[in-house]
């Protein structure tokens, strides 16, 4: 139970209004930690509960130490997203409905007078997206020495989308905390090792053991597809499923905007995700597809990134991820908070090379189905013969190189 981790009576209270009635995996790991000051390294997973593992001690440290004269905000949090730091707000505010501390947020593609308003105010906790908070720390409308702690959610997405550089310097700017905290869903990369060495202080290391256990609740499977025609005929037909809610995933804009007609015209209604959106348009998307007035989602790597929507059923591959890791970032979208999803890739010819590395990389191979009526024509193209080839020719040599050492030592 979160009693036993020595919160504030009035954080468990608003944790008991969230329904939430006892730690996840790593809120157990982490937040004991983090509550005696240490730096934090974590490896966790969106749908892990990550959000309040770090939120939690963050907001019990305020309530420790009280600020005593109005000022600028003493914990930042930074995210790679516009989405996930609207999401991270909203459970910043809820998490600290029963005090007296203050939150803001403020992303790129809003308003800068919005900005200006929420940074007037005397916050304790201010959530942001790298590039936006830089460009006021840069103007001198944001200044970060009365910063105390400071949170990184998803840095291994944040250097996937180019922000590096950008944080290491408002991680020198804020020079002055006491405290910093990394949470990535990778610890692997030597981008996440450079953080953790130049932002970190000797960090404890936790990760969320029960990540793999909740990635058993989603069932995982493959259709192989002959062509475009034939995903697009296997997508429809899954679509078409009742009482689901799905996120699409497709590799580029120019794709999600050909898929996004293809299935209009199959008078399949669908919403969008895609790069370089205007902010409003995006709210709008999410907003229609959280409400379930639009049960589909098509959604690019990019533009999905931080998306946190509740019972989403099915998350469907259309395009195969460039990486392993990207995969995984994409089932978890279903299977979450106890509940069972499902994720299932439409895989061509040209995809089973990426397939074999995400198979090695869950270790676990993804089961084939088939769809009566929509069977694949070709057979699935096996991977990897020239290298068994090689390794066959190199082992038929040893005998002959034995022999002739055998034929020296007879001389």
């Amino acid at each position: 139970m979160f009693d036993s981790l020595d919160l504030d009576a009035k954080l468990t209270r608003a944790l008991a209004d969230m329904g939430y009635k006892k730690p996840t995996g790593i809120q157990q790991e982490a937040i004991p930690v983090a509550l005696e000051g240490r730096d934090v390294l974590a490896q966790a997973p969106t749908g892990t509960g990550k959000t309040a593992a770090f939120l939690l001690p963050a907001a019990q440290y305020l309530l420790d130490y009280p600020r005593r004269d109005p000022g600028s905000a003493r914990v930042i949090i930074l995210t790679p997203t516009r989405e996930l730091a609207l999401q991270v707000y909203e459970q910043a505010k809820a998490i600290t409905a029963h005090t007296d501390l203050t939150c803001g947020v403020i992303t790129g593609g809003i308003n800068y007078g919005t900005d200006k308003e929420t940074l007037s105010k005397s916050l304790d906790i201010l959530v942001a997206t790298p590039g936006r908070l830089f460009e006021h720390i840069e103007k001198e409308s944001f200044s970060c020495q009365e910063i105390e702690v400071l949170i990184l959610d998803e840095a291994d997405r944040m250097l996937d989308m180019g922000f590096a550089n950008i944080v290491h310097q408002i991680s020198a700017e804020a020079r002055w905390r006491k405290q910093s905290m990394l949470f990535s869903a990778t610890l692997e990369g030597s981008g996440i090792n450079t953080f953790a060495r130049d932002i970190l202080k000797d960090p404890v290391p936790v990760s969320a053991s029960a990540t793999r256990k909740e990635q058993g609740k989603i069932i995982q499977y493959v259709h192989l597809a002959d062509d475009y025609e034939h995903k697009l005929a296997l997508l429809i037909h899954l679509l078409n499923e009742p009482e689901q809610r799905t996120i699409v995933f497709v590799k580029t804009r120019e794709r999600l905007a050909t898929l996004k007609q293809s299935l209009q015209s199959h008078d399949i209604p669908v919403c969008w995700l895609q790069g370089e959106m205007p902010q409003d348009k995006r709210i709008a998307a999410l907003a229609r597809f959280k409400s379930g007035e639009v049960p589909i989602l098509l959604a690019t790597d990019v533009a999905a990134r931080g998306i946190d929507v509740e019972k989403i059923t099915h998350v469907i591959n259309f395009d195969l991820p460039r990486t392993a890791d990207v995969y995984v970032h994409r089932i978890g979208r279903t299977g979450r908070a106890g509940n069972k999803g499902t994720a299932i890739s439409l895989v061509e010819a040209h995809d089973m090379v990426v397939l074999g590395k995400i198979e090695r990389y869950i270790s676990q191979p993804l089961k084939r189905r088939v769809i009566d009526g929509l069977r694949p024509k070709h057979k699935e193209a096996k991977v990897g013969k020239k290298v068994k080839k090689k390794k066959a020719s190199t082992s038929a040599k040893k005998p002959a190189k034995k022999a002739k050492q055998r034929r020296s030592q007879k001389d």
